[in-house]
């Protein structure tokens, strides 16, 4: 898929149409009250805006390969335990004779293979918050309130209190972006301790101790969950 054709998808309308316009406009305005010319700093926040949409932009083909070497902790942390079960599912599966048994807990790996990918796109998605949250730099933020606070005194001037309120406001929408990354994190813990249940449960349908129907739509309630959980990281603006 080229680049034009990647730029009309409902993707990259989420994208250009999203957080990132906010987090462009307040480096934008931060940068201008800390000093540097209007059309630079207004250029500092196009790029800003620029780079996370094209971040968004990656095609299908892209998306399906995963690597969670090029993620951050957690996230790289977290698809390797993904991978690691799916793998132990496949093994499981591997030791079934061929037949019908075997055959139904190849469809349900496949789905369980969906799922990962949505686990997948939920981690980069996740990555991509750490990434703005230090392109954000709130340390440097804190830093920069605390002097202009100090500067302004008890009467602060017209501009050092705009400063302020867009400096405060940079670090709410760093703050909203770190929970939202926690939260993220923490709903994927829960769905692979949920995985690894599923995983092992793999053994006892093998043997006949769990029928596949039941197994089946387990997997089917997992996936729905990360399915979800993945819409809501795509539609929900963080602030």
């Amino acid at each position: 898929m080229g680049v034009r054709d990647r730029f009309f998808t409902p993707q990259t309308a989420k994208a250009i149409l999203s957080w990132r316009i906010a987090v462009g406009a307040g480096v934008a305005v931060g940068t201008a009250l800390l000093g540097l010319p209007v059309m630079a700093a207004v250029g500092v926040g196009i790029a800003t805006y620029a780079a996370s949409v094209l971040v968004a932009m990656r095609s299908p083909s892209e998306r399906s390969s995963i690597d969670p070497f090029v993620l951050s902790e957690p996230w790289r942390r977290l698809i390797q335990q993904a991978q690691g079960s799916g793998r132990k599912l496949r093994s499981t599966i591997d030791g079934v004779d061929d037949g019908p048994l075997k055959q139904q807990l190849v469809t349900i790996a496949d789905q369980l293979d969906h799922g990962l990918q949505e686990a997948w796109e939920i981690a980069k998605r996740g990555d991509d918050l750490d990434e703005t949250i230090r392109h954000l730099d709130p340390t440097r933020l804190r830093s920069k309130l605390d002097t202009l606070r100090a500067e302004a005194g008890d009467a602060p001037s017209a501009d050092t209190a705009t400063a302020i309120a867009s400096v405060e406001q940079q670090l709410a929408t760093a703050e909203r972006l770190r929970q939202r990354s926690v939260d993220t994190a923490d709903s994927l813990r829960a769905t692979q301790t949920r995985l690894d249940e599923l995983v092992a449960r793999a053994s006892e349908v093998r043997v006949g101790m769990s029928d596949t129907d039941t197994y089946a739509r387990d997997i089917d309630d997992l996936v729905i969950q990360l399915e979800a959980l993945h819409q809501a990281l795509e539609e929900t603006n963080p602030g």
